[in-house]
């Protein structure tokens, strides 16, 4: 019987998002976890951008045929995440509440905003919005 895929799209580009997606396990029961770089043309991509969810505010878990976005996307991935390891457990802790990751993760993007700004990278702009290529 093969195991569900779980895709995680996010930002290649962005050093913490990177090291983020580096570190988080999920529960092997649940599925084997894929990590997808926003910035390189896929299928989950162009899902993504047909579903008008614009990558450069949130990252995407796509698990089960559906799509998770931003803080839902960070919560999701603590509910089936692995519990070994400290990241992970406190991981788990910071997101397992539905409303603490809708509170926490906007938080968490303006710092992202901030470090991209900084590092001199332009933002991914799948929508193809007019002058939204830059932080």
């Amino acid at each position: 019987m093969k195991r569900e895929e779980i895709l995680l799209v996010y930002d290649r580009e962005c050093p913490a998002c990177h090291a983020y997606c580096q570190v988080v396990n999920i529960r092997d029961s649940v599925g084997d976890l894929r990590i997808v770089d926003a910035r390189e043309d896929s299928f989950v991509m162009e899902e993504i951008t047909s579903q008008g969810l614009d990558i450069d505010q949130g990252m995407v878990l796509k698990m089960g045929g559906q799509l998770y976005y931003g803080a839902d996307a960070i919560h999701a991935l603590a509910l089936i995440g692995s519990r070994s390891g400290l990241f992970n457990r406190v991981n788990y802790w910071m997101f397992k509440s539905k409303t603490a990751a809708s509170i926490l993760y906007p938080m968490l993007r303006f710092c992202r905003s901030i470090l991209l700004k900084l590092l001199g990278k332009t933002k991914i702009n799948n929508l193809n919005i007019e002058g939204n290529d830059k932080f």
